[in-house]
């Protein structure tokens, strides 16, 4: 049963916005402005001393990244939400494990003088530029000016590699792809010249992959993008399952990145029951052309005011 908190939030948030969309498999995930922006809710209660603790589900996380997202923190007696954007906290997550139940352990301290997000094994960063509407209000007023180009196959991969760059992991691109991205975006220096060892066995496949990224200077997997301009999806899952299927102990992030006119089709094609016996319909996602460009953007936009601030 939802909390009072929450129905109030959500009831403001449709007044303000418009329709929800409840996402699947989640009774905290939303989306809003016909699903371009997404909202994950957390309520505490308020404890001693002020503080407020949060569990943050990985799986929830991840279905944040690559999209407009917003992480909302609510307590009782609240004068007003807390939003703060994920793309700003999305490195701190992932330079962390969460818990062994599955959940990144967020306290939040209600103090006169600053506001504290502390996230456990991080450390504790200053949230009281969040409380508000702001955020999403800025989201939603860039978006009604937002032109939308059509992207090609090799700006795609670009952007993917830019992103990985940013994050700091090392970039695979196959070799036959590399001349056509964009130099300016993604450093080619940047890009490793062999797939790491240990993966004799399926060399062939894996460096047909579009875009993967690779943990820096070493040999760990961490996710692998195929983009499906205008080939089958199914023969993208195809190759995603053999790589599945004999890299054991190994679960990297499989994307499908596509067009959203082709979201159907992968839904479909992914709850075969080849891929559902394999457990890859569990470990693969689609990701939507523009929010890729979206995630450059905002990535990039991040570590700019990063480098200028340092």
């Amino acid at each position: 049963m939802a909390n009072n908190s929450k129905i109030i939030f959500l009831d403001q948030l449709k007044k303000k916005f418009g329709p929800l969309k409840k996402l699947d498999n989640s009774r905290s995930l939303f989306s809003i402005c016909n699903d371009s922006i997404r909202i994950y809710i957390r309520y505490s209660k308020v404890h001693s001393t002020n503080k407020t603790f949060f569990g943050l589900r990985k799986d929830d996380l991840l279905t944040l990244e690559g999209h407009q997202s917003i992480i909302c923190f609510l307590w009782d007696n609240q004068a007003e939400p807390l939003l703060i954007p994920f793309i700003q906290f999305e490195n701190v997550f992932q330079s962390v494990l969460p818990a062994s139940d599955g959940q990144y352990k967020v306290q939040v301290f209600i103090q006169d003088d600053a506001t504290e997000l502390y996230i456990a094994k991080a450390g504790r960063f200053n949230v009281e530029g969040f409380f508000g509407w702001r955020e999403l209000d800025n989201i939603i007023d860039a978006n009604k000016y937002r032109n939308i180009p059509e992207f090609t196959h090799s700006q795609i991969q670009t952007f993917l590699g830019a992103i990985g760059a940013y994050k700091g992991y090392d970039i695979w691109i196959p070799s036959y792809d590399r001349a056509k991205l964009d130099c300016t975006i993604v450093d080619h220096s940047l890009l490793r010249a062999i797939l790491p060892y240990g993966l004799d066995n399926i060399q062939s496949i894996i460096q047909e992959v579009d875009v993967i990224w690779i943990k820096k200077g070493g040999t760990d997997v961490k996710a692998l993008f195929e983009v499906e301009h205008s080939t089958p999806i199914y023969s993208a899952l195809l190759r995603f399952n053999d790589i599945h299927l004999v890299t054991h102990g190994i679960r990297p992030r499989y994307s499908v990145v596509a067009n959203n006119s082709r979201r159907d089709v992968f839904v479909k094609q992914l709850n075969r029951p080849t891929f559902v016996t394999s457990g890859l319909n569990e470990l693969c996602n689609f990701l939507e052309y523009i929010n890729v460009f979206g995630w450059y953007n905002r990535v990039k936009e991040t570590m700019n005011k990063e480098h200028f601030q340092s």
